[in-house]
């Protein structure tokens, strides 16, 4: 098929590359014009494990182009995907000025090509407010008239930054939500290759389609604050989260995914998809409870483990006048992506109370020093970032802290204090090889 995406962030360019790759033809439009000369030279605007490789594949194999110009994407295209960003307020309300943007880029596109046309097919793939597939719908009917064909579908998309191209590859559900029959056979043909393993492409009406996403995290969301919850009664009672976890995760009906205690959800998606249910729920009259349960608590845990830092240096001040060490400022491992990540919330907290803040990730110390200015100072070596620090903080759970050289840290750092988010270490470890260490769901352990 001929195919384009409109947006080459993070859903678009995997979307693109990915679709390339088992032969259809997809030009890819953004406006920013230095991100299209990057991606026609195959460099890549973000940090996906596999993506630069395959992308630089396909661009060799001359399906997969760039473009500023979206008569030059849409013209021949036989669907259109809107990959833009949809960001939303604290209150959850959705900023829709770049899917009617699109929409309207499209329309353009299609009275120009006039009513002799294949009916063109718009595929939402951006994560938006259910009805606002039938919104694009309606905007281009209204600017193209009754004589013109085209349709519209809405695809969710389910991709794990760290891990993308292999879920766009094996996804475990393709979710389509259509109004016409031909279309989902359609979006059935353009996605078959990518379920040969048996797992299911679900066709269905275009509002289930939308809700199907948010539904989706929200959950995950919410099991995320579960054991967070879990953890802090833990820590109140002496109990073990990890050893709760293992009792509780080993009935079937609970598994294993997404009930790891830490510092909170964050990332592009469960804040944002958290919220616009809050909102939607409020817009609709239902209050969404749960949801703003699973937001609240997800806020005060990254408040509850900086009263952690707080409280260990009560008797000298608190934080004031000392230095942290942070490792992990991405929201997750294996990505560059730090929108909402807790390392951000600790480290401007940490500054705000006079402490300084050294951070160090392997991959995102770029965003995080365009993110955080004179908030924090951020190096290249994660041994560096602990120079005389009071203590370490761990915020992600990258694999390069889970071994680290204990010796090296205790020389370079002032105090051996550790404060660990991702519970990577063993208490009884720590403390006997001499480190104050705290850690989420667990009791303290003291180094001698």
């Amino acid at each position: 098929m001929r195919l384009s995406m409109v947006g080459t962030g993070y859903v678009g360019l995997v979307t693109g590359v990915c679709l390339s790759n088992t032969g259809n033809d997809v030009t890819c439009l953004d406006t920013d014009a230095r991100k299209i000369e990057m991606l026609k030279r195959g460099g890549c605007p973000i940090y996906e494990p596999g993506l630069t490789e395959l992308m630089e594949r396909n661009i060799a194999a001359g399906r997969l182009k760039f473009t500023t110009d979206a008569f030059a994407a849409h013209k021949d295209a036989d669907m259109i995907f809107i990959c833009v960003g949809t960001p939303s307020d604290e209150r959850g309300h959705t900023d829709l000025k770049y899917i009617h943007g699109a929409a309207d880029d499209i329309a353009e596109v299609l009275k120009k090509l006039g009513p002799g046309q294949k009916p063109k097919v718009v595929v939402v793939k951006s994560t938006v407010p259910v009805g606002t597939t039938f919104m694009v719908r309606d905007r281009i009917r209204e600017k193209v008239g009754p004589n013109i064909p085209f349709d519209v579908a809405d695809n969710p998309e389910f991709l794990k930054e760290g891990a993308a191209i292999e879920d766009f590859n094996k996804p475990d559900r393709v979710v389509v939500g259509v109004e016409k029959e031909w279309v989902g056979e359609a979006m059935r043909d353009l996605y078959d290759p990518f379920v040969r393993n048996g797992h299911p492409i679900y066709v269905m009406d275009v509002l289930s389609a939308e809700m199907v996403k948010y539904a989706s995290n929200n959950f995950l969301a919410t099991k995320i604050s579960f054991i967070n919850e879990m953890a802090n009664l833990c820590e109140a009672y002496g109990a073990d989260i990890n050893r709760v976890r293992e009792g509780m995760c080993s009935d079937k009906r609970i598994g294993h995914q997404f009930l790891y205690p830490g510092l909170g959800y964050g990332g592009s998606c469960f804040p944002k998809d958290t919220l616009a249910c809050i909102m939607m729920g409020d817009k609709a009259g239902i209050e969404a409870t749960l949801s703003k349960s699973v937001h609240a608590v997800n806020q005060r845990q990254r408040d509850r483990f900086f009263d952690k830092i707080q409280t260990h240096f009560k008797g000298e001040g608190g934080v004031q006048g000392k230095t942290l060490a942070f490792w992990g400022i991405a929201f997750k491992p294996r990505t560059d992506d730090i929108r909402e990540a807790p390392a951000l919330t600790l480290m401007r907290k940490a500054a705000g109370f006079g402490a300084r803040a050294v951070g160090y990730d392997p991959v995102a110390n770029e965003n995080a020093r365009r993110e955080l200015g004179n908030a924090a100072t951020i190096v290249d070596d994660m041994y560096e970032a602990l120079r005389d620090a009071d203590a370490l903080v761990i915020c992600t759970d990258w694999d390069e802290f889970k071994s680290p050289d204990f010796d090296r840290l205790r020389k370079l750092m002032k105090r051996p204090v550790i404060f660990d988010g991702r519970n990577l270490y063993k208490p009884s470890a720590m403390a006997g090889l001499g480190f104050s260490y705290y850690s989420v769901g667990r009791a303290p352990a003291k180094g001698k």
